[in-house]
């Protein structure tokens, strides 16, 4: 892939400003400094290869050369977007399922952002913040996929179980059309974001539901619940062992199911 090919590929999106990178740090960086510089809505940064890729928590994102999708996308929330800035992760996990089911795959959303095929991690989604005095001047969404059998890191080195679209379909895929499918869910959804016809895509999607899972979360306790659905703000519904239903809300939260 070169920027030449990528720039015709994503041709017919309304996208603002588009820039390539064979090798980089992180997509997430350069997009929120390219946003601090007053880059335009819907501008993409697309690197083949991240040697400081970052997801949710400080945790690393393995990104092998030309056999995986790692992008980012510069969003100006406006209106209704400012007050559920939590929901742009849950935008970009939507859009990632809704291009792969194209694909004859069956993803599920383990809550709040990570994609699953076969129950184990194809995607990752990490949405950051920049901020103009109190306000939200811009949302940078970064999504890892992975597609090719390379892109896979060693079993060892994983805290949840991962696969790629290509060990899932038995076959190789083209990684720029996942691209360009990806971005128009994303651009087709947004202006539905946090709409109950959003809530409800996102819902029937859910990974573990009517499954017990644990759910940490940096300085709390471990918790355990059985998945029952999502709230009308997209946090997520549970009923513990006493019978009571909690709801979990967004923030540096962890869920694994319990084996």
């Amino acid at each position: 892939m070169n920027e030449e090919s990528l720039r015709a590929a994503l041709g017919s999106l309304p996208l603002d400003g588009l820039r390539f990178y064979q090798t980089i740090g992180s997509t997430n960086d350069a997009a929120l400094a390219w946003a601090a510089e007053g880059t335009r809505d819907l501008s993409v940064i697309f690197a083949e290869e991240q040697t400081h890729g970052r997801g949710r928590g400080k945790r690393q994102w393995i990104t092998s050369p030309e056999s995986s999708l790692a992008f980012s996308l510069v969003l100006h929330p406006v209106g209704v977007e400012t007050v559920i800035i939590p929901l742009y992760s849950a935008l970009g996990a939507l859009a990632v399922s809704q291009a792969l089911e194209s694909a004859g795959l069956h993803p599920q959303i383990k809550w709040p952002n990570d994609v699953l095929l076969n129950r184990k991690k194809v995607c990752g989604v990490l949405a950051e913040s920049v901020w103009s005095g109190e306000k939200v001047g811009g949302v940078v969404l970064g999504i890892g996929v992975n597609v090719q059998l390379g892109s896979v890191p060693p079993q060892e080195t994983l805290l949840f179980p991962a696969t790629c679209i290509e060990s899932e379909v038995g076959h190789p895929m083209d990684r720029v059309s996942i691209l360009r499918d990806i971005l128009s869910m994303l651009i087709k959804w947004r202006p539905a974001l946090g709409s109950k016809d959003f809530i409800r895509a996102w819902e029937q999607r859910l990974a573990f539901k009517g499954e017990w899972v644990a759910i940490s979360s940096e300085g709390k306790p471990v918790s355990s619940g059985r998945v029952i659905g999502l709230e009308e703000d997209g946090g997520l519904c549970l009923e513990d062992d006493t019978g009571k239903i909690v709801s979990v809300q967004f923030g540096e939260v962890s869920l694994r199911p319990v084996v």
